[in-house]
């Protein structure tokens, strides 16, 4: 009896999870291209706390070359091109200076774009899935798609891009703010 309760509960977790996911990427995107006001402390504490986050992340990743030998070539791609396009976030950033404040608006497409490599990611982990499971052993597919250098590729797409984002953020809102006299 408890195992059926065990396989009833993970079944309702994988439903619930199922049911959510569409709406935690729609509110990704929501969020991702809302216009904020920018706060000094806010944008200091998510540079430096990104800063540590790369940081531990390419430990990680360093540390799993024992297991999957493309763990850090995938995670310093990914940083690479998230880089880049932070930098192309910013330059494609709106901005706009009040009396309040400073305001920035992120690009909706970028925010877009982003939301959907993290959808594409885990719907090509959910077909490598069902092909695993019908094969007998490992299904031969794409080199760059296939294994942990993929997630990490992603994964580093994400944190490159917030990093540099958050950053030049930073450095902007600094900027418009002495131009702004305060």
């Amino acid at each position: 009896m408890p195992i059926v309760l065990v396989l009833l509960f993970v079944f309702l977790l994988l439903a619930l999870w199922v049911v959510l996911l569409p709406l935690s990427l729609w509110q990704r995107y929501r969020y991702g291209r809302a216009r904020r006001m920018a706060r000094r402390w806010l944008l200091t504490l998510n540079a430096w706390s990104l800063l540590v986050s790369v940081a531990i992340f390419v430990a990680v990743s360093a540390f799993g070359l024992f297991w999957w030998p493309d763990s850090l070539v995938g995670a310093g791609v990914g940083l690479l091109a998230g880089s880049v396009l932070g930098l192309l976030g910013v330059w494609l950033t709106r901005w706009e200076v009040a009396p309040q404040g400073v305001f920035y608006q992120p690009n909706a497409w970028l925010a877009l774009l982003l939301v959907a490599i993290v959808a594409g990611r885990i719907v090509l982990g959910m077909v490598q899935m069902v092909q695993y499971w019908r094969s007998d052993a490992a299904p031969a597919t794409h080199a760059l798609l296939s294994g942990h250098g993929s997630l990490l590729a992603v994964a580093g797409l994400l944190l490159g891009y917030y990093l540099v984002y958050a950053w030049c953020v930073k450095w902007r809102v600094a900027r418009l703010e002495r131009l702004r006299g305060h």
